[in-house]
C-alpha cells in the first residue's frame, strides 16, 4: 500500500511556506510532508525533520533527501525540538512547525512492528525499537490496576477491568508474545462487539500510547514550539484521536487569551500575561476525495495557530 500523507495540501497551505523560511517537520515518517515543504523552499530555505523510528531514518525516502543541503534529519523524539533548534541556531527563527501525530501507515502495515491487531507479529509497539519496553514486556509486568487505568484513560475502553483481568490471568499461564494472541484474548473477554470497530482497537491504542508516552510528549513539544517559533510563525498539528486533539485544542486556547495566576487575588494588571499564540481559522478535516483514496484520514483533525 503506498503511503499517503494525511491532509497534505491543507497542511502545506496552513504553514504559509516562504522560500527563505525555516521549517520543522516533527514526524518525518516517509517524508511526504517534508518533500512538499522542500519543493516550496528556495536555496536559502531550511527544513529540520525529526523521527524516533529508526526505520524512517533508514528509509529510501530519507536517504534521497539527505543529499539536499537544505535538509537536516534528526533521529529522536520531537521533545528534543528546543535542544536541536538551539544547536542549529534556529531558536526564535522558525517560520513553521508541523506535527503529524500518532502511528504512521508504514508502522501499521509492517506486522513486525506489532501495532496492528489484524496482522500477526511480535507484540512490540515501540515507536523507537532501539530502546524502551516492548508491549510484551510491559504486559508481563504491569500491575492489574495500572493496566485498568491505562485502558480506561488512553483507550476509553469500557471493558477495561475485564480485559486487564484476562491479561493478568493469561500471563500467569503463558506470556503474551504476539499481536494476534492479544487480539484474540481481548475478543474473548468483551461481552459485546461493536460492528463498526474491532474489539481490540481501544486496547491496542491505549498500550501503544502508554509505552511510547505519546500524550506527555505532545504536551512537552507544544510548549517548546512557542519558544522555537518566530513571530508570525505557524504551528500546524494533525491529530488522529480525541485525546491528542483535546490536548492541542486546550493548548491553543490557553495560549490565545489573557492568563493570570489564580492564586494571586485581587488580580492586578501586572499579574495578567498575554498568550503567545492566536488561533488561525477553524479545525480542518479531510475532504471526501481524500477519504476515498486514504480511509485512514477519516479520524484526522488539523488545528492551526500563529505566534504573536
Amino acid at each position: 500500500m503506498p503511503h499517503h500523507s494525511v491532509l497534505y495540501e491543507e497542511a502545506l497551505d496552513s504553514l504559509g511556506i516562504k522560500a527563505d523560511g525555516i521549517y520543522i517537520d516533527c514526524t518525518f515518517g516517509r517524508g511526504g510532508h517534508s518533500i512538499g515543504i522542500l519543493k516550496q523552499l528556495g536555496e536559502s530555505g531550511k527544513l529540520l525533520a525529526f523521527d524516533r523510528d529508526i526505520d524512517a531514518i533508514n528509509s529510501s525516502e530519507a536517504e534521497h533527501l539527505l543529499s539536499d543541503h537544505r535538509f537536516h534529519l534528526h533521529h529522536g523524539c520531537f521533545t528534543e525540538l528546543a535542544a536541536v533548534s538551539e544547536k542549529l541556531g534556529y531558536t526564535g527563527r522558525v517560520d513553521g512547525i508541523l506535527m503529524d501525530l500518532g502511528v504512521s501507515s508504514p508502522q501499521l502495515d509492517n506486522a513486525e512492528r506489532g501495532f496492528s491487531f489484524l496482522r500477526d507479529g511480535p507484540l512490540d509497539m515501540r515507536m523507537d525499537t532501539t530502546h524502551g519496553l516492548s508491549a510484551a514486556r510491559y504486559l508481563a509486568q504491569v500491575e492489574e490496576q495500572d493496566l485498568v487505568r491505562v485502558l480506561f484513560e488512553y483507550g476509553e475502553e469500557r471493558f477495561a477491568r475485564r480485559i486487564a483481568k484476562a491479561i493478568v490471568e493469561r500471563r500467569q499461564l503463558q506470556p503474551l508474545q504476539t499481536t494476534l494472541q492479544l487480539a484474540k484474548l481481548i475478543e474473548d473477554s468483551v461481552p459485546f462487539k461493536d460492528k463498526y470497530k474491532h474489539p481490540a482497537t481501544r486496547t491496542f491504542q491505549a498500550i501503544r500510547i502508554e509505552i511510547n508516552q505519546e500524550l506527555e510528549q505532545v504536551k512537552t513539544a507544544l510548549q517548546q514550539a512557542i519558544q522555537v517559533l518566530a513571530p508570525e510563525g505557524r504551528l500546524v498539528v494533525i491529530a488522529f484521536h480525541s485525546l491528542e486533539d483535546r490536548i492541542v485544542k486546550r493548548f491553543i486556547r490557553g495560549e490565545s487569551g489573557l492568563k493570570h495566576n489564580p492564586g494571586r487575588l485581587p488580580v492586578k494588571e501586572q499579574d495578567i500575561a498575554k498568550g503567545q499564540l492566536k488561533k488561525v481559522g477553524k479545525s480542518i478535516r479531510a475532504k471526501a476525495q481524500e477519504l476515498q483514496t486514504n480511509p485512514r484520514a477519516r479520524s484526522a483533525i488539523m488545528r492551526v495557530a500563529e505566534k504573536i
